[in-house]
């Protein structure tokens, strides 16, 4: 039996749909450019100018790679997918920034069940835009198309950068001393972790739609579920760069505490005072509509707080007001002490 000539279209995989995203995306990707790179979309591989780092006298690369999790069933359920990109990029490079590194470029990846040239395009174009945003370069990527393991309007996006840090700045335990502050940096909202928490108690328990309006957030359910990460890139390499910073933090999975306790020596401790900072509506709306326990919601969600610096006293003013310059609010939310064998201990109430 003679096989049609457009077996692979009617396999679920269409040549053309993936051409024509291709087309779409392509103005998208050349925003998001650095000087190094080289080329341009097409290639096989990404190719980037390694002599930018003979401006180093001992450079370290740095990578991360993340994903943004079951955040993207949300944007599958309102059909916005230009805002998704910002959620990827920021679990990327404010991974690498935590080290000091200068995000340099990333790469993508995008499977879907379909591929959809607009939605595949919009994707890109929140990708790119966040890119620049975080200062590096998209320098490549990869769509794929599953079907019959992804329904045709299910996809799921992927990334990966790499930075760059001088070695003698490289940021981490090893600096961090008793008696440094720790500084707390406002999160956007929810960020990308927890949602499957999120989800069961809102979507799935409480049966709420994504279109109910919600007075306590001053918008609809879904509008607030999809507020886009805060990339800190920028600002926390402009902090580094000010000098006195010993360590930073991205509080992803797992909360503040665990995240910060990554970066703490496991001779000294930190303390938090909860009474600093207001417990953002979103997160008070999860705890009280799934009963869920502060323990619990502190160890799953960013409770507010989306990267943390530790840094001495007398950098905190001038931290503060750079940090604000970038649209970030910061405070004080603790102190490092000795003793405490590397954890963190969260008093008091929220205000």
């Amino acid at each position: 039996m003679t096989e049609p000539e457009n077996a692979y279209a009617a396999a679920g995989v269409s040549i053309e749909a993936a051409d024509r995203a291709i087309d779409l995306m392509r103005g998208w990707v050349e925003k998001a450019r650095r000087p190094e790179m080289i080329g341009g979309l097409g290639g096989f591989a990404g190719l980037f100018d390694a002599r930018a780092l003979t401006k180093y006298d001992h450079p370290l690369l740095a990578t991360s790679t993340d994903g943004v999790g079951t955040k993207v069933a949300i944007a599958q359920q309102m059909d916005v997918h230009d805002t998704i990109g910002f959620d990827l990029v920021g679990m990327v490079v404010d991974d690498l920034v935590v080290c000091g590194a200068e995000p340099l470029f990333m790469t993508d990846y995008i499977a879907t069940g379909r591929v959809v040239p607009e939605r595949i395009a919009a994707i890109v174009k929140g990708i790119a835009e966040a890119c620049v945003v975080a200062g590096c370069a998209l320098i490549g990527g990869e769509t794929a198309e599953h079907p019959g393991l992804l329904d045709p309007d299910e996809y799921d996006v992927a990334g990966a950068a790499t930075g760059v840090v001088e070695a003698d700045r490289l940021l981490g335990p090893g600096r961090v001393r008793p008696g440094d502050v720790v500084l707390a940096m406002g999160s956007s909202g929810l960020h990308s972790n927890g949602y499957s928490l999120v989800r069961h108690v809102l979507l799935n328990t409480a049966g709420w739609a994504l279109d109910k309006d919600v007075d306590v957030l001053g918008r609809t359910l879904g509008e607030e579920l999809l507020e886009p990460t805060r990339i800190y890139a920028k600002a926390c390499l402009d902090l580094a760069a000010g000098g006195g910073v010993h360590a930073m933090s991205h509080v992803t999975g797992g909360g503040l505490a665990a995240n910060l306790e990554r970066v703490l020596p496991v001779e000294l401790g930190a303390t938090l005072d909860r009474a600093t900072w207001s417990l953002p509506p979103v997160f008070s709306l999860v705890a009280e509509v799934g009963n869920v326990s502060r323990a619990d919601l502190e160890a799953t969600l960013n409770c507010g707080v989306g990267m943390v610096a530790m840094m001495t006293p007398d950098a905190v003013a001038a931290a503060v007001e750079l940090l604000a310059g970038h649209g970030i609010p910061a405070w004080v939310a603790g102190e490092v002490g000795e003793g405490g064998e590397g954890r963190v201990t969260l008093t008091g109430d929220h205000r």
